[in-house]
C-alpha cells in the first residue's frame, strides 16, 4: 500500500506586519531585512487566536479538499513548538472540534522539522496497514515567544497553518523515501527560554549544510538522481539557505517554492502551507517528483521525496 498526500488545506491569519512596521519598533529596516532574509512581511494572529485555532481551519481545508469526513480519520499529528498549553495537547483539541471521534492524537514537537516528521510517521501506521487516513498539521503562534525587542530574532517569524490528509494512493504515486535526522549537540544555538534565542551564523552554517545534504540523501534511498527532481519546497527560513538547497539541486528558479517573502519563517507550517500556494498555482502536478526538506531547533532535520497525485 502506498501513502501520500490526498488533501490539503492552509490558514493565515488576516494582520499583515511590514518590513515598514518593524521599522517603527526596533532599530532595524526594510533593506537590512531583505536583503538578508528575503522576508517582506509576515502574519501576526491576534489575542482571540491561539495555535488550536489556526490550526483548526488549516485542518477543516484538508478534510474537505480528501473529499473524506472527520469521523474517517484515524489518527491526529500536530506539529508545533507553541501549543496552546502543555496539555492537552492541540492534536486532541482539533480532534475534539473537528469531530473526529475515532481518531489517536498527539502532537510533533520537531520544530521547523515537524511537518517531515509528521509526514514519515503516517506513512508507517498507513503502509502498514493499521490506519488508513492520518491528518498532520503544521501550526505556529510564534508571535507569542517572541522578544520584540529583538531585532535578531523578531523580524523573522510569522503565524500560520498547513495542514495535509495521507492515505492510501494509486502504485507509484506518494511517498518514496524520507530521511529524519536529529545533533542534540546544536539545541544551544537555537532554543527557547522564555521567548526564542538563536545563535544566526551557526543556524546558518548547519542549515546551509543540512538541507543539501538531505536533498541528496532522500534522492538516493528513493533510487533517484537530482535530475528527476520537478519541484523542491525548502522550508521557508531564510532565501540565502533555501538558494544554497537550489543549487545543490541544480533547478532553476521557478522550480523552488518561495512564499518567505509572504509569511518569514512560520517554522512547521512554512513547508505545508508553501505546499499549498504551489498546488493551487499549478506549479505541481500529477506525477511531478517532489522534494520537501526542513531544519529547525534540536537540532534537527528532514526530506521528503514523493509523487504527486492520488
Amino acid at each position: 500500500m502506498n501513502a501520500g498526500i490526498i488533501g490539503i488545506g492552509k490558514y493565515v491569519p488576516e494582520k499583515v506586519l511590514t518590513n515598514h512596521d518593524l521599522e517603527k519598533m526596533m532599530d532595524t529596516s526594510d533593506e537590512w531585512i531583505r536583503t538578508r532574509t528575503g522576508i517582506e512581511e509576515r502574519r501576526i494572529a491576534d489575542d482571540s487566536m491561539d495555535t488550536s485555532d489556526l490550526g483548526f481551519e488549516a485542518a477543516k481545508k484538508a478534510i474537505e479538499n480528501a473529499g473524506i469526513s472527520p469521523e474517517e480519520i484515524d489518527l491526529i499529528l500536530v506539529a508545533t513548538v507553541t501549543p496552546d498549553q502543555p496539555f492537552p495537547t492541540v492534536a486532541c483539541m482539533l480532534q475534539e472540534r473537528l469531530g473526529a471521534k475515532k481518531a489517536a492524537a498527539m502532537d510533533i514537537s520537531a520544530a521547523c522539522s515537524g511537518f517531515m516528521y509528521g509526514v514519515a510517521t503516517a506513512k508507517q501506521f498507513i503502509e502498514s496497514g493499521a490506519y488508513k487516513y492520518v491528518l498532520i498539521v503544521g501550526v505556529e503562534k510564534l508571535s507569542k515567544i517572541l522578544n520584540w525587542k529583538d531585532r535578531n530574532t523578531a523580524v523573522l517569524f510569522g503565524d500560520g497553518a498547513g495542514a495535509a490528509v495521507m492515505g492510501p494512493v494509486s502504485e507509484g504515486r506518494g511517498v518514496l523515501a524520507f530521511e529524519l535526522g536529529a545533533d542534540g549537540t546544536g539545541g544551544k544555538h537555537l532554543y527557547q527560554d522564555e521567548y526564542v534565542i538563536m545563535n544566526g551564523r551557526e543556524v546558518f552554517k548547519f542549515a546551509v549544510r543540512q538541507m543539501g545534504e538531505s536533498c541528496m540523501n532522500v534522492l538516493e534511498k528513493a533510487g533517484l538522481t537530482k535530475e528527476d527532481v520537478d519541484f523542491l519546497i525548502p522550508h521557508q527560513a531564510n532565501i540565502r539557505i533555501m538558494e544554497s538547497a537550489r543549487l545543490r539541486l541544480d533547478l532553476p528558479e521557478e522550480k523552488m517554492s518561495k512564499t518567505i517573502h509572504k509569511y518569514g519563517n512560520t517554522s512547521a507550517a512554512s513547508i505545508p502551507i508553501s505546499l499549498v500556494e504551489e498546488v493551487e498555482a499549478g506549479k505541481i502536478k500529477d506525477d511531478d517528483i517532489v522534494v520537501m526538506v526542513g531544519f529547525g531547533g534540536g537540532l534537527t532535520w528532514g526530506s521528503i521525496v514523493m509523487r504527486w497525485g492520488r
